[in-house]
């Protein structure tokens, strides 16, 4: 059993012609929905995440320009980023269920939960959106489960093909959240060198694995193999949340790292193993990048197949 989220509003953030468009999760949406016929998954309800809760991560006057630019019927915010009349109320409800699936994984409803969402949210910082994402859903949902359902410790593990500079600086200072990311370097952003790892009572606690585009796809896997099992021995974490970008496969048309579909079924599994070992066997994914429609309805299969599996 795992938990599903999707829902129709994720299709009215409209961003026109763009890499991040509705076109690019119908496709996945569909074979999530033909996957989950089996019982062996559930599909709940969910509302927006609250003002509080987005206020942990983004400041008061971010957060009010991007609901007035949608209100005013939307806008660029940047040459790669789009709010349009709805945008606003879709990111909510992304993060939101983000929201939600950790507080029921935490809970004990279940061990895992998938998030189809969009738009993305890894490069959002406190008071600005870039690269497609407007709120950080990953940090609202780490931040939830820190400052109102005890944990002490979460890990964040990105295998988005780009750097996920908005997370890491949210918990760039925060010793109660991990960040781990493996990404193409030299790269957009342009940041997550391996010499940035954190700073105060918080060194340590992020690991960035740039990887050069050509990398043979063993030795890629092979290093997220052992980071990630290397950061969660030394975090020790209580929840895994995974920053779930498709990107790095060989047929996507922004990124690209050499992979197949079948690797993100290798990854899932190394990260469910360390959960196990770790967490108690709790894992929030939440989707990203993946910009060629079939590729990521490929992956996403892989991947849910694995998390269906436990």
């Amino acid at each position: 059993m795992t938990i599903l989220y999707y829902d129709p509003i994720f299709l009215e953030h409209k961003t026109g012609d763009h890499p991040e468009s509705t076109e690019r999760i119908i496709p996945a949406a569909r074979r999530m929905q033909l996957m989950a016929f089996d019982n062996q998954s559930r599909r709940p309800a969910w509302g927006p995440a609250t003002l509080d809760r987005l206020l942990r991560v983004h400041s008061p006057d971010y957060l009010d320009s991007i609901q007035k630019l949608a209100a005013s019927g939307g806008g660029a915010i940047d040459a790669d980023t789009v709010v349009s009349a709805r945008s606003y109320d879709v990111a909510s409800m992304a993060a939101g269920a983000v929201c939600d699936a950790v507080e029921r994984v935490l809970k004990g409803e279940d061990e895992t939960a998938f998030c189809l969402v969009r738009p993305p949210g890894h490069h959002a910082l406190a008071d600005r959106g870039m690269g497609f994402c407007l709120f950080n859903n990953v940090a609202v949902g780490s931040r939830l489960a820190i400052d109102e359902l005890g944990l002490d410790r979460v890990m964040i593990v990105d295998w988005d093909v780009h750097h996920g500079n908005g997370t890491q600086a949210t918990f760039w200072e925060d010793p109660q959240v991990g960040y781990f990311s493996i990404h193409r370097s030299p790269f957009y952003p342009w940041t997550g060198t391996a010499e940035e790892t954190g700073v105060g009572a918080a060194r340590g606690t992020t690991l960035n694995l740039p990887i050069s585009f050509g990398t043979p796809r063993d030795e890629y896997l092979e290093t997220f193999a052992e980071g990630v099992e290397r950061f969660a021995a030394a975090l020790k974490p209580q929840l895994i949340l995974i920053s779930a970008g498709f990107d790095a496969h060989r047929l996507d048309p922004i990124g690209s790292l050499g992979l197949e579909s079948e690797d993100f079924s290798l990854m899932t599994k190394i990260v469910l193993r360390v959960a196990a070992t770790h967490a108690g066997g709790r894992v929030v994914s939440v989707l990203e990048g993946g910009y060629n429609p079939v590729a990521l309805a490929d992956c996403v299969e892989h991947h849910l197949h694995e998390l269906l599996s436990i």
